[in-house]
C-alpha cells in the first residue's frame, strides 16, 4: 500500500474472499461486517496515507465492543447485544487506518466451552481457546491482525496450536481491557496475534502511541535466558522437549548465556493462587449470567460454583502470594533478558471438545507479565509448536527483539513459511503488517 500497488478496498477484498474460501471448514468467524469493512476501505482509499496500520483489515474477538455489532461472548445469554460504542482499542485502532472486519469466535464468555472452530493445519484437532477464532483467522491468512485475550491460557496456547505468534500484554499496561467483557479484573489482559514476530513489534507500537515504526533494537551480544521446562506442572511431549532444547542450543551457538531455572514449589502454588483469583472474580463479574445456570456450560457453573466459596480471606492471601512471587521474578528478569518455556504441553490435541491444558500459562498470568508466543517450530506430522518468551514490562523491546531471533533460526530449519504477497496482482493471502523489510537485528 505504501507503494501505490494496493488500495486499502482491494486488501479488504482479498481478505473476505480469502475469508469466503476458508471459513466453511475453519468456522473461525462469529459475524463479518462485510458492508462496514468496505464503506471504511472506500473512505481511506481517498485518504492521504495514514497511521501505521493505514488499511490493515483485522478480527475481533467477540468479547470486546465494536461499535454497531453484537458482543454475544459464546454464550446465548449475550444475543443480540449490540455495542453502542468501540472499545478503546478499537477506536485507537480505526484512528491509525485499520478496518474491523468482524467478531471471531471465543469460547463462553472466554472461559472452556468451545465454540466450532477448527485449526487450519488439522481439521479434528482443537485451535485452542479461548482466542479460538482470531488465532485461526490469522493462521488461514484471512487477516494479518486478530485481537484476544488472556485470563488463563487464552491467547498463547491458540498461538501454539495454530503456529501464529502472539503477544499476551502486560496487566496494566498500557493496552486496557476497557470494553472488553471480562472475566477476572486483576488476571485479564489484551491479546494480540500476527503472522509473526515482527508484526506483532509494529502492531504493538502502533498501538502503544508511535507515530512511525522505529528500527527494532537487537538482542545483547550475549542475551541471557532462564530456560524452564513446566514439567513440575504437566508432561511435555517429546516433540516439545526437542523443540526447547534445540532452541535453546542454538541460542548457545550463537552467543546466550542459559540459566536453568527449576520452581518444584513454587509455580504449582502460583497455579493454585490464579484459580482462586479467577474463580472469587469471576463469579462476580458474571453474577448476572449466573442466576441463569441451565443456560451455561458445566465448567462455567463449576468455576461459578467454586468461585462462591472461596472467602475474602483466600482471596486476599492469592493476591499476597501473587504480589511477593511478582516481586521476586520481576528481579529476575532484571538479571536475565527474558524466561524461555514452552507454551503448551505440545501440538493442538486432537478433538473439538476441548481447548487443551492452560496450565503452563497460569503461572505467569497471574503475575500479569508479558508473554510472547514464538512460532516456526513444527513436530513430524507438520503440527506447529510454540514456545513462549516471557519478559520484563518495562523492556518489550529487548522481549521482540529476543522472539525474532528465536522464530528466524526456527524456521530456517522448516520448510513451511508464513502466508506472503506473492505478487501485488494477486489477491492476498495475507498481508503482512511490516510494510518494508526490517533492517537485520544487530547486536546492541
Amino acid at each position: 500500500m505504501t507503494a501505490g500497488h494496493l488500495s486499502p478496498s482491494e486488501v479488504v477484498a482479498g481478505a473476505l474472499d480469502r475469508l469466503d474460501r476458508t471459513e466453511p471448514d475453519i468456522q473461525a468467524w462469529v459475524r463479518v461486517d462485510r458492508t462496514g469493512a468496505l464503506e471504511s476501505a472506500r473512505q481511506l482509499d481517498a485518504a492521504p496515507l495514514g497511521g501505521l496500520l493505514h488499511g490493515i483489515p483485522f478480527g475481533v474477538k467477540d468479547i470486546i465492543d465494536v461499535r454497531g455489532l453484537p458482543t454475544e461472548c459464546g454464550s446465548p445469554l449475550r444475543r443480540g447485544r449490540v455495542a453502542d460504542s468501540d472499545a478503546p482499542l478499537i477506536a485507537r485502532l480505526r484512528r491509525l487506518g485499520a478496518i474491523p472486519l468482524g467478531k471471531t469466535v471465543t469460547t463462553e464468555f472466554a472461559y472452556f466451552a468451545p465454540g466450532p472452530t477448527r485449526n487450519p493445519h488439522g481439521l479434528s484437532h482443537t485451535p485452542g481457546g479461548s482466542s479460538s477464532g482470531s488465532a485461526a483467522a490469522v493462521a488461514a491468512g484471512v487477516v494479518p491482525l486478530a485481537l484476544g485475550s488472556q485470563t488463563a491460557g487464552s491467547l498463547t496456547r491458540p498461538a501454539a496450536y495454530c503456529g501464529v505468534a502472539g503477544l499476551v500484554a502486560a496487566v496494566g499496561g498500557p493496552l486496557d481491557t476497557a470494553g472488553f467483557v471480562g472475566l477476572s479484573h486483576r488476571l485479564d489482559a489484551v491479546g494480540l496475534l500476527t503472522q509473526t514476530v515482527a508484526d506483532l513489534r509494529l502492531a504493538y507500537l502502533a498501538m502503544t502511541g508511535a507515530d512511525r515504526l522505529p528500527d527494532p533494537v537487537g538482542p545483547p551480544e550475549h542475551p541471557k535466558l532462564a530456560v524452564w521446562s513446566g514439567t513440575e506442572l504437566a508432561e511435555i511431549s517429546g516433540d516439545m522437549r526437542e523443540a526447547l532444547t534445540r532452541t535453546a542450543d542454538d541460542a548457545v551457538a550463537n552467543g546466550a548465556v542459559l540459566v536453568d531455572i527449576d520452581w518444584p514449589t513454587l509455580t504449582p502454588r502460583l497455579v493454585e493462587s490464579h484459580a482462586t483469583v479467577m474463580g472469587y472474580e469471576a463469579c462476580r463479574a458474571l453474577a448476572e449470567e449466573g442466576t441463569h445456570p441451565e443456560q451455561l456450560s458445566a465448567p462455567l457453573n463449576d468455576l461459578l460454583t467454586h468461585g462462591r466459596s472461596i472467602t475474602a480471606q483466600d482471596y486476599r492471601r492469592a493476591l499476597s502470594e501473587a504480589e511477593q512471587a511478582r516481586a521476586g521474578i520481576l528481579d529476575l528478569l532484571t538479571d536475565v533478558d527474558a524466561i524461555l518455556g514452552p507454551a503448551a504441553p505440545g501440538v493442538a490435541p486432537k478433538g473439538l471438545g476441548a481447548t487443551g491444558s492452560p496450565v503452563l500459562s497460569r503461572p505467569w498470568q497471574l503475575l500479569g507479565l508479558p508473554a510472547l508466543t514464538v512460532p516456526g517450530h513444527r513436530d513430524g506430522q507438520g503440527m506447529p509448536l510454540g514456545l513462549q518468551l516471557l519478559g520484563h514490562p518495562d523492556r518489550m523491546e529487548r522481549l521482540f527483539a529476543l522472539g525474532h531471533a528465536l522464530e528466524t533460526a526456527a524456521r530456517a530449519v522448516q520448510t513451511i513459511r508464513p502466508i506472503a504477497i506473492h505478487s501485488a496482482r494477486d489477491i492476498p493471502d495475507h498481508v503482512p503488517l511490516a510494510r518494508r523489510e526490517l533492517p537485520k537485528i544487530k547486536p546492541a
